[in-house]
């Protein structure tokens, strides 16, 4: 991995304040993106209309990835990335999908992706003034508890008389607490994969390439949304092209970016780097060797645990690019000095300190408490169960039936009505399991928060009585019947009284440890997330007061648009073109793994046209996430498929370097002359109104 650092000083004064954007820096909301902005620096101005019809094709996948509808039939585009998970669940021994790829040759040969969902923005409703009137003069550790409750309400009332089967409403937290609007979604449960290249064409270069450029990947997938059996008659979709955007040319990005840090206080960013990442890249780090291990011992292993280990990975090479921005002095100062500049404006405006206080000390004051409590909170209830999806099914069921028998303000995020039915329709998800997998991760997350919380912390006794990890995780694992989805179904009909009377290892392992997760949450929000809300919220108002309304917020999993330019950049004295062509991938190829072709590709080398721009960059602001966003031109056409960032975004999660931050992108015209030239199919080519 290349340094990170280098000549970072040199901008540092130019991203004095990330608080507001400069340059063409921002993931804005569709309900405050700065068009006029936009104008004044391209000379094209998105209207009203122009938005409205990016962001109903936009889709957000529950793969935690975006996509785009880019025909009337349902057909949406995403990455190859984005849809490995459903080809791993469709690959059997006589199929392997996930490396041989998925070909629809006609309309009944899709097949329904198992547990997969995809979203749709219809509407975004401000209810700031509701949540904070109901927070509103609270000691700090009754806020989090009340806020909670406003969100279970407001989420209610938002979808009240609406089908829960067809849309869901999520309250979604904006400027740390600035804003609370709620985002109405439109829900597809009946997504079908259409095409997915092969492993070797999809992740051409393996990790060696992965957040670096140039790429020569068709990172890139179709899926269809079915409803009544039938495709989705899509309204709004994305007209497709093969034009390829010239450098500069202005393009946008419309997606769901995950989460970015920038406008945590340093001592919050402090906390992430010296207590958060290390712990979670130690954990990572031994997961991904013992699964490295176990894919390599067979072709069914790799069959079966390839594309987790692929998500390991590529999460343990993100989290080090941060970790090396914030232990970057240069980098790190960015941060110091964006906070100096806020703090020293509110300290020059009497009435504006006077207004929100020192929420910095608040911050500080909270960190202390975060200190004691942060390890036993992650370890017990923010990752719990590691990879194994079967103790997350116990759990979900477990809560499902304690949560619904509550009013829905006590309820804990994510269980109201709308949540609910969205658990059901994970657990009843037709998904492969596989005994190995679940027991080393459910034995590694055990291992761990022994050694993290000691041999003698009141919570490791109460989970591992006189068991070892390995053979906890074995009994419960061998034993469970939750791989059985009728009894699965049968505990989420039954309620409460059905699951506590189950005799069912792991659900009575949940229900004997579930309490102390559930104590460690309540006292987590307490003292630690409720007062860092409160101060939050204060510091937004000063940066409001300070920077005025154009501002974005921090990624939040939820639909953002971002502009930028096609371009390259310079490093180190090393000029980076922004175009690839397809050619540079046969000249690129070794012949041995991650390097070698894909043989449909070698058996059509002289059916292509070799010119073809294959993958480019951008300046575009973009974090995890953001794959499979389509890029867009001016004219409301999409260009391509956001599949990655260069190894500088990966400090984007806290500050945006102009410089150096690209969006890494496969273009249409890829995408359309290997539909075409490679896999023959030319019913999806000309359902996408290709030339």
């Amino acid at each position: 991995m290349k340094q990170v650092s280098a000549s970072l000083a040199i901008i540092a004064f130019a991203l004095l304040s990330a608080t507001y954007a400069k340059a063409d820096e921002g993931m804005w909301t569709f309900d405050n993106f700065p068009s006029d902005k936009v104008e004044k620096e391209y000379g094209f101005k998105p209207t009203k209309e122009w938005l409205n019809n990016i962001q109903n094709s936009a889709v957000r996948l529950s793969s935690g990835c975006s996509a785009s509808f880019v025909s009337e039939n349902g057909l949406i585009l995403t990455n190859w990335h984005c849809s490995a998970e459903c080809t791993a669940n469709l690959t059997t021994k006589e199929n392997d999908y996930s490396k041989d790829g998925f070909f629809a040759y006609k309309r009944e040969d899709e097949k329904q992706c198992p547990g997969m969902e995809a979203q749709v923005l219809e509407q975004i409703i401000d209810v700031t003034p509701t949540i904070k009137s109901a927070i509103a003069g609270l000691p700090q550790d009754k806020i989090s508890s009340a806020r909670n409750a406003a969100i279970s309400k407001a989420e209610e009332d938002a979808c009240k008389g609406l089908d829960t089967n067809k849309y869901h409403c999520d309250l979604v937290t904006l400027y740390r607490g600035g804003e609370y609007k709620i985002y109405k979604y439109r829900n597809y449960n009946d997504v079908r994969l259409v095409f997915e290249p092969e492993y070797a064409v999809g992740f051409f270069g393996g990790d060696p390439d992965n957040f670096n450029f140039p790429r020569y990947n068709l990172d890139s997938s179709f899926l269809r949304a079915y409803e009544n059996g039938k495709p989705v008659k899509s309204k709004n979709f994305l007209k497709w092209t093969t034009d390829v955007p010239k450098e500069g040319e202005l393009v946008f990005v419309a997606g769901n970016p995950g989460s970015t840090q920038r406008l945590k206080t340093v001592k919050q960013l402090e906390f992430n780097r010296d207590q958060v990442l290390p712990v979670q890249q130690l954990v990572r780090s031994e997961l991904r060797g013992r699964l490295t291990e176990y894919v390599n011992q067979s072709d069914d292993n790799r069959r079966e645990a390839g594309d987790l280990l692929f998500g390991i990975e590529n999460s343990f090479k993100a989290r080090f690019g941060q970790m090396r921005a914030l232990s970057d002095p240069e980098f790190f100062a960015i941060k110091v000095n964006e906070e100096k500049d806020l703090r020293a404006k509110v300290d020059a405006d009497p009435a504006l300190k006077a207004k929100i206080g020192n929420p910095w000390a608040d911050i500080e004051k909270a960190t202390a408490k975060q200190q004691d409590l942060y390890q036993t909170f992650d370890f017990l209830e923010a990752r719990p169960g590691s990879i194994s999806s079967l103790y997350s099914a116990a759990r979900m069921i477990v809560r499902a039936a304690d949560e619904a028998q509550k009013p829905a303000a006590e309820r804990l995020p994510g269980y109201s009505a709308a949540g609910l039915k969205a658990i059901e329709h994970n657990l009843m998800a037709k998904t492969p399991v596989y005994k190995d997998q679940e027991i080393m991760g459910l034995e590694t997350w055990l291992s761990k928060t022994r050694e993290y919380l000691t041999v003698d912390d009141a919570n490791v006794k109460t989970l591992l009585g006189k068991e070892s990890p390995e053979a906890l995780a074995r009994r419960l694992i061998n034993n469970t019947k939750l791989e059985d989805l009728d009894y699965r179904k049968k505990l989420l009909d039954g309620g409460k009284a059905a699951v506590y009377a189950s005799d069912d290892p792991l659900i009575q392992f949940v229900i004997k440890t579930d309490p102390q997760a559930r104590a460690i949450r309540e006292k987590y929000m307490a003292e630690v997330d409720g007062p860092m809300s409160a101060a939050a919220e204060k510091i937004a108002q000063a940066r409001f007061a300070v920077y005025g309304n154009q501002l974005y917020p921090d990624a939040t999993f939820t639909l953002r648009l971002s502009y930028g330019k096609i371009q390259g950049w310079t490093y180190n004295g090393v000029t980076v073109p922004p175009y690839t062509k397809m050619g540079g991938a046969y000249e690129r190829a070794t012949g041995s793994f991650p390097f070698e072709m894909a043989p449909k590709w070698l058996a059509k080398e002289d059916k292509i046209n070799k010119d073809v721009v294959f993958d480019m960059s951008s300046n575009n602001d973009i974090i995890g996430g953001n794959s499979g966003s389509p890029m867009i031109d001016k004219q409301g056409r999409v260009v391509g498929a956001v599949f990655d960032g260069n190894i500088h975004s990966l400090g984007g999660d806290f500050a945006f370097d102009p410089r150096l931050n690209r969006a890494v992108t496969v273009s249409t015209a890829a995408i359309t002359e290997a539909l075409k030239n490679i896999y023959g199919l030319d019913y999806l080519v000309k359902e996408l109104g290709a030339k």
